[in-house]
């Protein structure tokens, strides 16, 4: 069972109805789950680009007497000796910490491979298949894409936005995509959930890498699975959203009958071609 500090805050944020602006506030306590206990109701809305009271009354939704009454109950879940260890990492250190800590919830989640099959079933199924990720998540689509192609028949990289885009999508669709793996990462443009919106339209059925089940995408999302990014340089971290990519592969590779062939074919071209040195 994941106990760590954002999985308990996922599952204190179940079964409520949030509106956007609450949504707004959760994927920010997610996201900064070892500090939010500490966070006053103003440092919290400074956060997540709310209003205060907008904090109170996301408070009063998830059925505390108010935000106070809120972060008494996170420190009391909280565990002492994680905090105490923060204090004896350099910057460095947190920013690597923190991605171990992503990793591990990663890992955890995966206790349930569920999810993952049936997205491997999905997009191995898609013929063609579009993978979308613009602006930070480019390079985990980009690298999803290449692999995918030494197992996939039609692979489209979609990482570029503009006008076109709909129309890629579109001609996607009409050569028989059933299926788009989009990932998405902060900050999370416009486009991407627009292109989300569009695809479901057309009939596609959206798969989605996200940071958190409370990013924008997940309304335009039939799966959406969740890897953490890390927060604590000035760049976000995307080690477990590029892990999931890897993972996703393997699950589409056992949706591919012939995956294997086509491995043992490229390494016998590459080979013939003198392509790698090792």
């Amino acid at each position: 069972m994941n106990d760590s500090p954002a999985a308990r805050l996922q599952l204190l944020f179940e079964g409520h109805r949030l509106t956007p602006t609450q949504r707004r506030i959760a994927h920010s306590m997610v996201r900064r789950a070892a500090d939010v206990p500490f966070l006053s109701s103003v440092e919290l809305a400074e956060l997540a680009g709310v209003s205060q009271p907008s904090v109170t009354r996301f408070a009063v939704a998830l059925g505390f007497d108010g935000y106070p009454a809120l972060r008494r109950h996170l420190r009391e879940v909280a565990p002492p000796e994680a905090v105490a260890q923060e204090d004896t990492y350099n910057e460095y250190q947190q920013a690597v910490q923190g991605e171990i800590e992503n990793l591990r919830q990663l890992a955890e989640m995966l206790a349930d491979p569920s999810p993952v099959e049936r997205a491997g079933r999905l997009l191995a199924a898609s013929r063609p298949l579009p993978v979308l990720g613009l602006r930070a998540a480019s390079s985990q689509a980009r690298g999803f894409a290449y692999f995918a192609a030494k197992v996939h028949p039609d692979v489209r990289l979609l990482d570029e936005g503009g006008s076109m885009l709909a129309d890629r999508i579109d001609t996607a669709r009409r050569a028989g995509a059933s299926a788009l793996l989009c990932f998405a990462l902060p900050r999370h443009p416009r486009e991407v959930v627009a292109a989300l919106e569009y695809a479901r339209g057309a009939g596609l059925s959206v798969v989605t890498v996200a940071d958190s089940a409370f990013a924008p995408v997940a309304a335009h999302s039939d799966l959406l699975i969740p890897a953490a990014v890390g927060t604590g340089l000035a760049f976000d971290t995307a080690c477990a959203p590029m892990l999931l990519g890897r993972v996703l592969l393997e699950a589409m590779c056992d949706g591919l009958p012939d995956a294997q062939a086509r491995l043992e074919d490229f390494d016998a071209q590459a080979a013939e071609r003198g392509l790698f040195v090792d």
